[in-house]
Parts: structure tokens; sequence; C-alpha cells
């Protein structure tokens, strides 16, 4: 497909290439098959740079697998309110740990010389691809974790919270920059001509492009596109070089045209736009090599992918709690023993453990549309071949009671979400969640595995659990949750985020003078791998 779009772009009078981007926000993650990594909220957990950077570096082969030599990662969002429905983008509450994983950036485009220009994009070859700071800026800070919202925050800590990752990611060559749909100040991002090219191109020295949201010109008015000729003109005026238009491009095409002919923008500011696209171009190498690669083919959901991904979940996972005493904690759990209930909509459902993003824009539910390994089937490859696994997706009481089980494995938590329909007031699990978790941890010592992409309400029901492991979004790889829950590796995973005890608290956030939360930031209790005799 993209080779027919290339060949186009080529048949032109200017023969000049096009570049093809895709959301490739955790793996080449629309793409069947395709290795699909933990979401950034897990990364932030496991604390490792290198580890992301390798991670950056997959990504771009299995990008390049599929022809696309440019993806729109990473987002660098400081997620300062889990009601946000973005927040699982974000690596982190702290601007520090965020800082910290823009090594994704030179995982992607591949390390910077010595002695480059600083601010200049920079990518080193064929298996690398153009990568995509984003949100610019403040996109993780809106009102109530509202999506797309508006920003209220002075300059000092605009800076100091959400611009760190850009600095740096920056210096490490990143090739474009995305603009937030968010406001700051009641000021469109996509019309603020003074962070966009008076300090991201003019005082950060930035020589990439700068490409809008999807529709996010559009989105200047409101209601969105009430007045596209003046959402053009702002846009440009403010320094987008690209802009993403989806559907209407005849009306794009034609309204810039007319405010170019007509003085409203001036030639000079086309000229930038054209310079820093071209040179993006250059630096990706599609004027050489416009067309796939069909070599790298076989790095698709290539197997030592599979196992960075593996090690990435094993990483993430963060426990909040081993028992009930400290001194009789639940995990790692025996290999071998009679038998084990498995319950829970999150246990056996691919599309559940990989959230958002994932083949379809909102994720989806069940086994069937890409390859991966699920917690059950995990479980069922890690236990010793005399324990019995019964796997029963929302068991009653009485089957829980009547079937002398050793202990349950309960695996619930979010349902996929992408961007606004992800906003949460109330950051509680969906039914049948907490009554699986009722039934179950009532009448069974039991380990509850929530998947979420952020913190959520878990009062009163912990009292009940054993066990509490905070999972993440950890994507195709379920084995590496079998892998720490049965002892072959420890936890080690942190809390990225401050996990609240109430909604009320919100937003609340490491050094914040009314901080209370259940678990701190940087929570999470360890176990030692169990020794194989």
């Amino acid at each position: 497909m993209i080779n027919d779009f290339q060949k186009g772009s080529l048949a032109t009078r200017m023969q000049i290439p096009m570049i093809y981007g895709i959301d490739a926000v955790h793996g080449n993650n629309n793409v069947y098959k395709a290795t699909i990594f933990p979401h950034n909220i897990g990364l932030g957990a496991t604390r490792d740079p290198k580890l992301v950077k390798k991670i950056g570096a997959a990504t771009a082969l299995e990008s390049r697998a599929t022809g696309i030599p440019y993806v729109f990662a990473p987002c660098i969002a400081v997620c300062r309110d889990p009601r946000w429905g973005r927040c699982y983008e974000s690596y982190s509450e702290d601007p520090h740990l965020v800082d910290a994983m823009t090594e994704i950036v030179p995982g992607l485009q591949g390390d910077m010389p010595a002695k480059s220009s600083k601010g200049v994009p920079f990518v080193a070859g064929n298996k690398n691809v153009a990568a995509c700071a984003k949100h610019y800026v403040g996109d993780g800070g809106t009102t109530k974790g509202i999506n797309e919202n508006n920003t209220v925050i002075n300059w000092h800590d605009l800076l100091s919270i959400h611009m760190p990752g850009y600095y740096t990611s920056i210096i490490k060559g990143v090739s474009t920059v995305m603009v937030s749909y968010s406001s700051w100040n009641g000021v469109k991002m996509h019309a603020n001509r003074d962070l966009v090219t008076g300090f991201l191109k003019n005082k950060l020295r930035f020589r990439g492009f700068v490409i809008s949201d999807w529709e996010g010109i559009d989105r200047i008015t409101y209601p969105p596109h009430a007045n596209y000729t003046y959402s053009i003109q702002a846009a440009i005026g403010s320094g987008i070089d690209m802009v993403m238009v989806p559907y209407d491009y005849s009306s794009f095409i034609d309204g810039l045209t007319f405010l170019v002919k007509n003085n409203f923008i001036p030639m000079s500011r086309i000229d930038d736009a054209v310079k820093r696209i071209l040179r993006v171009k250059f630096a990706v190498g599609l004027f050489e090599n416009p067309l796939a690669d069909n070599s790298l083919v076989d790095q698709l959901g290539r197997q030592e992918h599979r196992e960075l991904a593996r090690e990435a979940v094993r990483r993430s996972l963060v426990l909040l709690k081993n028992g009930h005493y400290a001194d009789q904690p639940l995990l790692p759990l025996p290999k071998k023993t009679s038998k084990i209930l498995v319950a829970g909509s999150h246990a056996d459902n691919l599309g559940y453990q990989c959230g958002g993003w994932t083949i379809e824009w909102q994720g989806f539910s069940g086994n069937d549309l890409t390859n991966g390994t699920t917690v059950l089937t995990a479980i069922k490859n890690t236990v010793d071949s005399s324990t019995n696994v019964v796997y029963e997706e929302n068991p009653d009481p009485k089957f829980v009671k009547s079937n002398n089980f050793s202990c349950a494995i309960v695996v619930v938590g979010e349902h996929p979400y992408v961007e606004t329909k992800g906003d949460s007031m109330n950051l509680t699990i969906p039914e049948p969640g907490p009554t699986t978790i009722r039934n179950v941890c009532g009448a069974l010592k039991c380990v509850v595995i929530l998947m979420s992409g952020r913190p959520v309400v878990i009062e009163p029901d912990i009292d009940s659990m054993d066990a509490l492991v905070a999972a993440w979004l950890p994507g195709s790889e379920g084995q590496g949750v079998a892998d720490v829950l049965f002892g072959d590796y420890g936890f080690s995973g942190k809390l990225p985020r401050t996990w609240f005890k109430t909604v009320d608290q919100l937003p609340m956030n490491v050094g914040d003078p009314h901080y209370d939360p259940l678990f701190p930031f940087g929570f999470g209790l360890t176990t030692e791998p169990t020794k194989a005799y």
C-alpha cells in the first residue's frame, strides 16, 4: 500500500517522495502479528531507559518491515491526573522519569554521532525511523484530566513539569514534534505562535518539522471546522509545518492557497515549512530509498522482539500487596499444587491485555485479531504438568467453594479505550470485575492481577485480596506475567504514578502538600526468584 502511494508521489513533476507516518506507540501496533509492547505507563514502572531504547529499536524495525519510515512516538506527556484517558501513554507523573525515557528517541532513530548539531533531525539509516515528540505542550496537565482541554499553569511550572522531555528529545535529534489539541491558559496550542515558533523553533532551535494532530487545526474553533480559513491561517501562522487532514484535503489546499496568494500568510512561512519537511525527508533517506525494503519483512513479530516485550512485562509489574502479614507472603506461587482457579474478564483476552491503540484505534476484545499469549495460556505453560488449572471467567461463590482449589488468580481491569473515550471521573473498574474479586477472594487465597491504564479505585476490595499486582497494559507477551507470578523472576517494578485512595484527592502528585496516597510514587514490593533444585 505504501509503495503504491510512494509511486504516485514519484510520478509527480518534482518527484519528491512523500513521508508516511503511523501511530506506533507500543510497537507497530496497527499491524497483525506485530509485537505489542507494554504501554508507556508500564515502561515507566521498569525505571529502565536502556530497556526503553531497545524497545524503540525493535519498534523501528517492525515499522520498517511494513514500509513505514516515520512513527508518531514517543508520547512524552507528563500525566498529572489519572482521570485523563491518555494517562497510560505517559511514562509517569514525574517529569524527571519522563525525561529519562526520551532514550526511546535514539532507539527509534539511531544514536547521533558525537559532534552533531543540536536540534537537527537525525535518522541513522533504513533500519531506523523518524520519531515524533508529542503532544506539545502540556497535554497531560489539563483541568480534571479532561482530554484536549485547558492546562492552567504558570510559565515556570510549564517549563519545569511539561517541557523537559522536549529539551532532551531535541538534543537527541528528534525529527518532528506534534502539537497538542489542548490549550495553555486558554490559548489553543495549534494557534500558539509564541510557543511553537517563538519557543520551540527560535529559542530551542528545533530544526525538524512541526506537525498538527489529527484534524487538530479544525479544533482551533468551537465547534470544530466552524471557520476553516481562520483555522488554516492561525495554525500555519503559529508555525505548524505539516497538517494532518484526513478527509477534506481539497478545502485545506484551496484555503491555504488563497491565504498565500492574498498575502495573509507570507511566502517565507511556506518556505520555512518546506525546508523543514525536506530536511527530515533527507535525514530519513527517502530520496535515495523511497520504497520499502522487502528484506526487512521478517522483522515483524520476530521472536527476539517478543522476548524483549516479555522482559519488559516482567519488569513493569508492580507488586502492591503480598500477604496479609509481611512474614506470610503469598507470592511467588508454587508451580506444583493440586488445583488453581483462574478467573476474571482479562485472564484470557488478548485485546484487553493490550489496551487501546492495538489493531483498532480503540483496541479490541478477544483473541482473534492478532497473535500473543494471554495470561491464562501463560499460567498453563508455567505450572507443573500435575497442576490442574481451571478457568472460569466469572465464577459464582458456590463454584469457588465447592472445588477444593489451593489458590486463585483473578485477572480483571479496565476495558480498552483511547483518548476522550478513556476520560473517567470515577476511575472504577467495570463489572463484573469487582464482583469476581468478591466472589473469589472472599473464599480462597487469591492474587489479583489488575490490568489498567492508570491507578484505579481498589478500596475496600483490597482488604479481601491476599496479593495485588498492577500489571498495567502489558501487551501481547502475557508470559511475562506468569514468569514473575511463579517465581522464575522476582518482582522489581516501582509505581510510576501515585496510587490515590479516592478520586476526591485528585489531582495529587508526588511533592504536593496534600499528599496522602494509598501507595506512594515509587512504591513496589520485591520478591526473590525461586531457585529450581
